[in-house]
């Protein structure tokens, strides 16, 4: 009996040892979607650099594509063997969002995940895991450390053939633009480029990053970043269209703090997403929540979605005075919305006495007040107030003890400009001391959230966009509106709210026209997810409008439980349906100069009767007309230049 034991033990280590041997000589592992459309093959070349390829229905979509990193007491970017890979584990996740495309979410991928060791024997773990949409990897040092680790470089790239197409967003250059604000997200996309081609700035491309090659297109981006990390971005040069993640510049600094990624052991690093397959499958896609960290445990039922009266977008500093707050007070009570959003210099203006009796007068009407603040410290010189009252965590219990006291609903923070691992940890350590005090939070002048309104559920929206206050202040910008607002559902608002605070009906005043039908500004108060919704109207503007339209706005649900993409093209034109209970809303808008006439495939819908609101004949007019949606049949829109539509369908 001891001789059979024996010989297993020696048949098991001879097992082993091969398995090594056969790892380190032929270092290829494959894993697979659900539906095996998506494959994935990793391997490890002759100098111990670990590659991959992803395919898709048989084609090949990513060539082979770096992995690694390096920190600065290993390098686990070559010389690495890959000891063993473990089996394929099946992930599902059923969760829930309070805002986002869809309520109810559920992720189901395959999961493999690969041992390494350097040269000097240090471990490291990178996990990939497949769904139906997507491809997801992070990476993961093991063990316990007592000193920090830092990461100098991540070699992880997405290799395209150089016949792919783009459509990118350039980073801005850090310390730049208006008052040293850069980075924010906000600049124009560069659209149907071929791979390859260069950022115009340094600084590289955003995320996400859209990218079609054949009929597939792929959408890249990251989710699950916390404060051990830096907010990353694609380098500026692609050569043979090989797109290498980048870390910020070495200013994207909280004061005194570093930019690169630090941690003690274990330490992992963000997820790597790329969606993938058709075009719907992108639009319709739910990676960047999947894969973001579970909500904290907080009380929720502070959370509530939706929209707000502004008066700064339309009348700018002049506005922020009590009176005119008031009024706007009135006009989000009267429109039934939930907030009005007072804008800076609310505390020299106003005053904090007298912004809390313009609290208890919303509170009477049921509108809850946000309160702009300045977030930035000495690294940028914007003079704006309320200021550096935030930047520690004694000055926020401070101040958000203070709003709490008041009566406030929320805060707005502006001007972070850095992605820096101190910059995203003034970030999280804001999301965390505003949870406590039970206050809604929206950041501009900011970065990509990328999955933080799953992690966070009271950051109900972000800036991180070229939004309207841009139309308002030059023509260029008023005349590209179209264009970049039929980029957005393709790309920034895919998986984060947006705060582009869109919807102006009637006028923006006598120095800009705006070059968009009422119907397409219509529109986006559907296509655009933002948890809450700051409109771009006034209450002058808003009497322009027929009462029908009126009506719409105050029966618009502040959230959905689902979305079904219907048509488009990135740039030219978008129809979403978007779903609350049992009543569909769908809403198209035309990024072109030139009329379209769509024929549009509701069909899941079955036989119903609807509303249509479109343009009318005359310059910013509506008309509206009930709609009949056959069985099995498709549904004809015209749509003018730059116009749009609504429907609802119920």
């Amino acid at each position: 009996m001891r001789l059979k034991k024996v010989k297993l033990i020696i048949f098991l280590l001879v097992q082993s040892l091969f398995l090594q041997i056969t790892f380190a000589q032929n270092s290829v592992v494959t894993i697979e979607s659900p539906d095996k459309k998506i494959l994935v093959k990793i391997l490890v070349n002759k100098n111990g650099q670990p590659n991959y390829t992803v395919s898709y229905d048989n084609e090949m979509v990513l060539k082979s594509s770096a992995l690694g990193l390096i920190r600065t007491d290993g390098d686990f970017s070559k010389n690495l063997k890959l000891s063993s890979s473990s089996p394929v584990e099946n992930i599902i996740d059923n969760y829930q969002m309070i805002y986002a495309k869809r309520k109810n979410c559920t992720y189901h991928a395959n999961k493999k995940t690969l041992h390494f060791h350097n040269a000097s024997n240090q471990a490291l773990d990178i996990i990939f895991q497949l769904s139906n949409d997507g491809v997801a990897f992070r990476y993961f040092f093991p063990g316990k450390s007592s000193d920090v680790k830092t990461i100098t470089q991540e070699i992880t790239s997405y290799h395209f053939d150089t016949s792919a197409k783009a459509w990118l967003q350039p980073m801005q250059v850090a310390k730049s633009g208006w008052q040293q604000t850069n980075p924010a997200y906000e600049e124009h996309y560069m659209q149907n480029i071929s791979a390859g081609t260069a950022s115009p700035d340094q600084a590289g491309w955003i995320y996400p990053a859209l990218f079609r090659y054949n009929s597939t297109w792929v959408l890249i981006t990251e989710a699950a970043l916390d404060s051990n990390y830096c907010a990353t971005r694609l380098k500026s040069q692609s050569p043979d269209g090989e797109y290498t993640i980048g870390f910020p510049d070495t200013k994207e600094v909280f004061t005194g703090g570093g930019f690169l990624p630090i941690s003690k052991l274990p330490f992992y690093s963000p997820w790597r997403i790329i969606t993938i397959g058709s075009l719907k499958t992108v639009v319709e896609s739910t990676l960047g929540t999947d894969l973001a960290k579970p909500a904290i445990k907080i009380d929720q039922t502070f959370i509530k979605p939706g929209k707000s009266s502004w008066s700064w977008i339309m009348s700018k500093d002049d506005s922020i005075v009590y009176t005119e707050q008031k009024r706007y007070i009135d006009f989000a009570a009267d429109m039934h919305w939930q907030y009005c959003l007072i804008d800076a210099q609310w505390d020299k203006k106003i005053g904090y006495d007298k912004v809390k009796e313009l609290a208890a007068y919303a509170a009477a009407k049921n509108v809850g007040i946000l309160l702009w603040y300045n977030s930035a410290g000495d690294w940028n010189t914007v003079k704006y107030t309320p200021k550096d009252k935030l930047l520690t965590h004694a000055d926020r219990v401070k101040e958000f003890g203070r709003l709490k006291e008041m009566g406030i609903k929320g805060v707005k923070i502006d001007f972070f400009g850095g992605d820096g691992q101190s910059v995203i940890k003034y970030y999280i350590d804001i999301l965390n001391d505003a949870a406590t005090y039970k206050l809604l939070t929206n950041f501009h002048g900011a970065t990509l959230p990328r999955g933080w309104a799953r992690t966070y559920p009271h950051l109900l929206t972000t800036e991180a966009i070229r939004g309207f206050e841009m139309i308002t202040f030059t023509q260029p910008d008023a005349d590209a509106e179209a264009n970049h607002c039929a980029m957005l559902p393709f790309t920034r608002n895919v998986f984060d709210p947006m705060d582009f605070t869109p919807m102006n009906l009637y006028k923006i005043g006598s120095r800009i026209k705006r070059k968009t039908t009422s119907s397409f500004e219509l529109a986006l108060s559907v296509l655009f997810l933002s948890g809450i919704q700051h409109y771009a109207e006034s209450p002058a503007g808003m009497a322009h409008v027929p009462d029908y339209v009126k009506q719409f706005l105050r029966d618009l649900p502040n959230q959905w439980d689902d979305e079904k993409f219907i048509d488009g093209f990135p740039g030219k034109y978008v129809v979403i349906a978007r779903r609350y209970q049992n009543k569909w809303y769908i809403a198209g808008i035309n990024g072109e100069n030139v009329a379209k006439k769509l024929e549009l495939d509701l069909s899941f819908l079955n036989k119903k009767m609807g509303t249509l609101i479109t343009d009318g004949n005359e310059d910013l007019s509506f008309q509206q007309n009930k709609i009949n949606i056959s069985t099995g049949k498709k549904i004809n829109i015209e749509m003018k230049p730059a116009g749009g539509f609504v429907m609802v369908i119920e």
